[in-house]
């Protein structure tokens, strides 16, 4: 493993020649946005902290830029591509520009939105270059559907990798926040410039980075927090007793909740930290 070949990255010419030949356009729909910089990539999975022992599940491959930087570093790379002339596309390309690496790749053509099981080994990391349109749900159900998964790195709009990072009393802090929050510890690793993509998005790129822990100790499910949070924000400039009364069936039941919570029935959701939301969760279920 230490002594793979690099891989020859994709360059800005060859990824507009790789498109053409394709016949790719990329769509707003499928937010695609190809980088198209060499040192980007290299620079994610530095930043990815990923090795030789990782399985690396990759959404969005794209074109393969980031999949021929991965493939010298990690054991194997199992790449998600819900467009099916990428994902058809992807293996000739990393045949082509690292045919010693071609063994570790995998490809799937599927919606990473509808991925709940992956071939092979379990994925050990996630390492991405997200669609900005499904970037939090895509992390999320990710979280969710694989606990094997140690770590997250992943480009993202730069809004976005502020909001999840985001910890509470922060003006971005909000649902991301404390979803994130519930499996990880979640920082921001940087910020990328928009000329590094083809096309050239019009807004700013940030790389966030997750490592996961356990969860806050709670009876409550995970299900049953995250509906605490979902009804906290839903209406982020009400008290908790407001905003939690649809949830608990009256203010006065989600007060109790709070109060056993050790909450002030007072506060916003934005000031609670995730383990306050599930003691919320728990005291209402113990009631």
């Amino acid at each position: 493993m230490t002594d793979a070949p690099d891989a020859a990255l994709l360059g800005a010419a060859e990824i507009r020649d790789l498109a053409g030949r394709l016949g790719i356009r990329p769509t707003k729909q499928w937010g695609q946005n190809f980088v198209v910089d060499g040192n980007t990539v290299r620079r994610i999975v530095r930043v990815s902290g990923v090795g030789e022992d990782d399985v690396v599940v990759e959404v969005g491959p794209g074109l393969g830029s980031l999949t021929l930087a991965l493939l010298p570093v990690v054991r194997r790379v199992v790449a998600v591509e819900v467009d099916p002339v990428l994902a058809g596309a992807l293996p000739d390309t990393v045949a082509t520009h690292a045919p010693a690496l071609a063994d570790r790749l995998e490809v799937v053509p599927a919606d990473a939105l509808a991925v709940s099981t992956l071939p092979g080994p379990a994925p050990t990391a996630l390492v991405a270059n997200l669609p900005y349109n499904v970037s939090v749900p895509v992390v999320l159900r990710m979280l969710e559907h694989f606990p094997e998964l140690r770590s997250v790195l992943v480009m993202v709009q730069l809004e976005v990798a502020e909001r999840l990072a985001a910890g509470p009393g922060s003006r971005t802090y909000g649902v991301p926040s404390v979803k994130a929050a519930w499996y990880a510890d979640v920082r921001l690793a940087g910020q990328v410039p928009r000329s590094v993509f083809w096309p050239v998005p019009n807004v700013d790129s940030g790389l966030v980075a997750l490592t996961r822990r356990e969860p806050p100790a709670t009876p409550a499910s995970r299900e049953e927090v995250f509906r605490v949070v979902d009804a906290a924000f839903a209406q982020r400039r009400k008290t908790l007793r407001a905003a939690l009364a649809g949830w608990a069936g009256s203010p006065a039941a989600a007060e109790e909740a709070l109060v056993t919570a050790g909450v002030d029935p007072r506060t916003r959701g934005e000031q609670l930290d995730v383990a306050a939301f599930a003691r919320i969760a728990a005291a209402r279920g113990a009631s």
